[in-house]
């Protein structure tokens, strides 16, 4: 009975690790798709995951749009919020420098935030599950319909974005500007609408990541400040600028932080990925699927 105990709790463990997971890879494969075409660090990705989650609270609890409504049109909102944010905050920096473009994100990151706690307070919010909360008894374990809906998220994005960067004239474009923004330049693409298109995407797939957790986890006005941290995490962890790496990263460090909360103390749940992600570093800086060059920022 006590291995069957304790194979429940660690399963337990895995699915929960790999659900909160898949939000961090959510996340890691939004500050990708900024870097990629700009070689930023988009800090205020965080908000967007965050401004997903209270915006689907707002339509869907509060005015009382279906889910089906709902869902497109918070997406819609947070995909116009990063493209105001690169009108407003990116584009018109003229000469950017990493210093610069950095500061720029993380003001937008504070203004976002201080918006959302005006509109929405500081009280976190909570949105009805999808699928009811009616949960699933696997090998021990309690899982809630809600981490199949996080979970097929993520693979839908990982679908989506290959064959858009694969197969589309529009993502080849972008992936052009990410390997010589001048080339690109060059033969006709124009580089700041792609920057644009990578901001608004990278808004998009946080609007999906902070409706999909809302359910589990609520949703309050400070949360994205952590989320950035942990998705960036992840994206390092991975490789900067791999979505392979973003996916694995995302993945390892929740099941890091849920073993080592479960097994270990709950207290320390945010220290132990952290510490492995240093770990990481220390050996190989790149990261799992990173290039270990360094380049200058591209000019756009």
């Amino acid at each position: 009975m006590e291995t069957i105990t304790l194979t429940g709790q660690i399963f337990q463990y895995l699915v929960t690790g790999i659900t909160v997971g898949s939000v961090y890879a959510m996340v890691a494969v939004g500050f990708n798709i900024i870097y990629n075409v700009t070689e930023i660090i988009n800090f205020a990705q965080g908000e967007f995951v965050m401004l997903g989650g209270l915006i689907m609270v707002f339509l869907h609890v509060a005015v009382g749009l279906p889910l089906i409504l709902a869902f497109p049109a918070t997406v819609a909102l947070v995909t116009l919020v990063g493209v105001l944010l690169d009108r407003l905050a990116i584009n018109p920096i003229r000469r950017p420098t990493v210093l610069s473009l950095i500061i720029a994100t993380i003001a937008a990151s504070i203004l976002i935030k201080g918006t959302a706690m005006f509109i929405w307070g500081k009280d976190p919010f909570d949105l009805p599950a999808f699928s009811g909360r009616d949960p699933i008894i696997v090998l021990g374990a309690v899982i809630q319909p809600q981490y199949f809906w996080v979970i097929g998220f993520l693979v839908l994005i990982v679908i989506v974005l290959t064959f858009f960067f694969e197969r589309t004239i529009i993502g080849k474009a972008m992936s052009a500007c990410a390997d010589n923004p001048d080339a690109a330049s060059l033969v006709g693409i124009d580089v700041k609408r792609m920057v644009l298109l990578s901001f608004a995407l990278s808004a998009a797939i946080g609007a999906v990541a902070g409706i999909t957790m809302t359910p589990i986890a609520l949703m309050e006005y400070d949360r994205g400040a952590m989320l950035a941290i942990k998705g960036f995490g992840a994206a390092v962890l991975g490789g900067l600028g791999s979505f392979p790496g973003a996916v694995i990263g995302g993945l390892i460090l929740g099941v890091i932080e849920s073993l080592g909360a479960g097994l270990i103390s709950s207290g320390y749940k945010d220290a132990f990925a952290l510490i492995v992600l240093l770990f990481v570093l220390f050996f190989k800086p790149s990261g799992i699927f990173g290039n270990i060059e360094i380049s200058k920022i591209k000019r756009f």
